[in-house]
C-alpha cells in the first residue's frame, strides 16, 4: 500500500512541477527575483499538499525563522527540506550544483530566483565565487541556506561538518541560524520512497557573529546534532504509541 501511495505521489509531483514550469514559461521574462520566489512558494505549497494527501506526510515547523538576512545552517536528510525553505524563509538564496542549473527551464528559474550555481570540482575558485555571490544576495536582503555536511545524510548517520560554513560566517559577519530536522524517515533518497509519517523542522537559537573557528564549529554541530537526535527520539516514541494503538 505504501508503495502505491509513493508511486502516485511521485507521478503527481512530476506532473505538478511540469504544470508550474509551463505556466512560468511566458511569465518568467517579466518576473524579478522576488516574483520568482513567490512562484517558488506556490510550487512548494502544492508539493506540501501532495505530500499530505497522497503520501500521508505531515510537516511540523518549530522555532522562529530569521527575521533579518542570516546564514541558515541546516541538517539535510531528505528532499523534503529542499522543497519547503522558500515557504519558511521567503527571501532566501540557495547554492546549487552547477549541473542543476543546466536543466531546461528549471535552471533558468532557480537562477532568476537568486539561487547560486557552485562548481564543486574547483573548490577554491568555487568558494571565492560563493562568497562574492553570498555577499551580494545578503546585501540585497536575502538569507543564505547552507548544508554544513555538504550532502544529504540518512537519519542516524553523520558526516564531518565542512569549514566552508565558517568561512561564510566569518567573512559575511552575519548570525548563523542552526536548523535541526527529522525528515529522512518519510522521504529518503530514491524514487518511490515517500512513506507516511510526521516530519519536523526546527529553527534553533542563532549564533551571533564574532566567534573563533573551533568553538563556532563545535557549537554549531552540537546544537544541530543534539536537537536532530531529540527529534528522532520523539518520532520513535510517536511511532511506538501509534503501533500500540
Amino acid at each position: 500500500m505504501n508503495l502505491v501511495r509513493a508511486v502516485v505521489f511521485q507521478l503527481a509531483f512530476v506532473g505538478w512541477t511540469l504544470v508550474v514550469a509551463v505556466v512560468l514559461l511566458p511569465l518568467s521574462p517579466f518576473l524579478d527575483g522576488a516574483g520568482m520566489r513567490r512562484w517558488a512558494r506556490r510550487w512548494e505549497g502544492g508539493v506540501l499538499v501532495l505530500l499530505r494527501r497522497l503520501a500521508g506526510i505531515t510537516l511540523e515547523v518549530r522555532g522562529t525563522p530569521p527575521q533579518e538576512p542570516s546564514l541558515l545552517a541546516s541538517k539535510h536528510q531528505s528532499a523534503l527540506e529542499t522543497v519547503v525553505y522558500h515557504r519558511l524563509v521567503p527571501d532566501i538564496a540557495i547554492p546549487l550544483k552547477v549541473e542543476l542549473t543546466r536543466i531546461p527551464l528549471f535552471g533558468r528559474y532557480v537562477l532568476r530566483a537568486g539561487c547560486i550555481a557552485v562548481e564543486r570540482e574547483a573548490a577554491t575558485k568555487a568558494m571565492r565565487a560563493l562568497m562574492q555571490a553570498a555577499k551580494e544576495r545578503m546585501d540585497g536582503g536575502l538569507s543564505l541556506l547552507i548544508f554544513p555536511e555538504g550532502t544529504r545524510v540518512p537519519p542516524g548517520e553523520r558526516q564531518p561538518y565542512r569549514s566552508g560554513i565558517f568561512a561564510l560566517y566569518s567573512q559575511l559577519d552575519r548570525p548563523v541560524v542552526p536548523v535541526a530536522l527529522h525528515t529522512g524517515h518519510v522521504w529518503p533518497k530514491g524514487l518511490f520512497t515517500a512513506r507516511p509519517g510526521h516530519a519536523t523542522i526546527e529553527f534553533l537559537e542563532p549564533i551571533p557573529p564574532g566567534m573563533e573557528r573551533k568553538p563556532f564549529m563545535k557549537l554549531l554541530e552540537d546544537r544541530i546534532e543534539t536537537a536532530s537526535a531529540a527529534l528522532a527520539a520523539e518520532g520513535g516514541r510517536r511511532k511506538g504509541r501509534k503501533a500500540e494503538g
